[in-house]
């Protein structure tokens, strides 16, 4: 896969935090196990990376859209695609901003907010 077009879609939909150091970006891609990529007209306007075991775990990392493509179905398929990909699998989990956007989006895909049943806990460095 060609690294400007994806660097350009993380510019894109603002994710400064990966487009500051694209070197680590890169490497964090070639490291996934999954990448799938969104076409139209031959760019690249979306992209969902995992990253998981195989077997009891699969971690949505990122889910970009074009915002200029977004609300068009695309973030659905490519999650779906993942879904499908690793139907195998128990637990697939992602965090994600505290948008009301963004939590129906991923509710309208059967995924479900952690509140009582669950605890999640992220330790984010910089």
């Amino acid at each position: 896969m060609e690294f400007k077009p994806v660097l350009d879609l993380y510019e894109a939909v603002g994710w400064k935090s990966y487009t500051k150091n694209p070197d680590q970006l890169r490497a964090a891609l070639i490291g996934s196990s999954l990448v799938l990529t969104y076409k139209t007209n031959g760019a690249i306007v979306g992209l969902v990376r995992c990253v998981t075991d195989g077997q009891s775990i699969c971690y949505l990392q990122d889910i970009l859209v074009d915002p200029s493509h977004q609300r068009s179905g695309i973030g659905s398929s490519l999650v779906n695609q993942v879904l499908l990909e690793y139907e195998h699998i128990r637990q697939v989990v992602l965090m994600t901003d505290a948008e009301e956007r963004q939590m129906k989006f991923y509710e309208k895909l059967g995924f479900r907010e952690i509140k009582n049943d669950l605890r999640g806990f992220v330790l984010l460095q910089s």
